[in-house]
């Protein structure tokens, strides 16, 4: 993670055309190793949600019996402070799932899940899920592995929020998925740069001005939602060169 989190570089565009709720479910690493006939009466037990853009999936406060697989425009939550300020907490890619833990709490949500752009979610229903774990034990330690890399996330955030500047957040971001490779590459913004420096825990203008400063020290070169990063090494050891 960018400070702390790391976001599918798919994230604006859907996983696959048109496949079926088996294979969305099965591409969650909490599914990909159940049985067939397990998998089959998951997805019957599915339905499908329309979400146009700006509409909510969840509400804080709503009750969650179920959890999501998003199928396409990424997915925010976030949450709301009492002045109105809004805080990002995190960006669904297509083919990511959210709420997992909600539904087995069996609490009201604390936090709102909005659509980006028109989407469609796979729902599940609790009920479908804990009969699938009670068949199969081990979807039960998946699943807790699952809640387990996004707590461990979580606590990455807060890490960097607590000892990284606002540089080496954009930074961090920036290089994500860019692993040893020394060379050059194009990062895509999947959101808006106003959502994004929310999940950044940064205001818009900061997000704004950091950019403009790795781009006057010719680390990057921004056109619109596209940054090009023409030496990932130098960007990383960027402010320490």
């Amino acid at each position: 993670m960018a400070a702390g989190w790391a976001a599918p570089a798919s994230m604006a565009a859907p996983v696959d055309p048109a496949p079926s709720a088996e294979r969305w479910l099965q591409r969650l690493p909490m599914f990909s190793e159940i049985d067939a006939d397990s998998l089959s009466r998951l997805a019957a037990a599915t339905r499908m949600k329309p979400l146009a853009r700006g509409e909510l999936a969840l509400r804080a406060g709503d009750p969650c019996d179920s959890f999501f697989v998003n199928l396409g425009q990424p997915i925010k939550l976030f949450v709301l402070a009492a002045n109105g300020n809004e805080k990002v907490i995190e960006l669904i890619g297509p083919g990511h799932s959210f709420a997992e833990a909600l539904m087995f709490l069996g609490r009201p949500s604390p936090v709102n899940a909005q659509a980006l752009g028109d989407t469609q979610l796979l729902v599940l229903p609790r009920q479908a899920v804990l009969d699938a774990m009670a068949a199969d034990p081990r979807l039960a330690l998946r699943m807790l592995a699952g809640l387990s890399r996004r707590l461990h996330g979580l606590v990455s955030d807060v890490q960097a929020y607590a000892l990284q500047s606002g540089v080496q957040r954009v930074i961090g971001y920036l290089l994500r998925d860019a692993g040893d490779d020394a060379g050059a590459c194009t990062v895509e913004l999947p959101v808006s740069k106003a959502t994004l420096a929310s999940r950044l825990s940064l205001t818009p203008e900061y997000f704004s001005r950091v950019l403009r400063e790795l781009e006057e020290a010719g680390l990057i070169a921004v056109d619109g939602r596209r940054i090009h990063v023409p030496a990932l090494q130098r960007l990383a050891a960027y402010p320490a060169a």
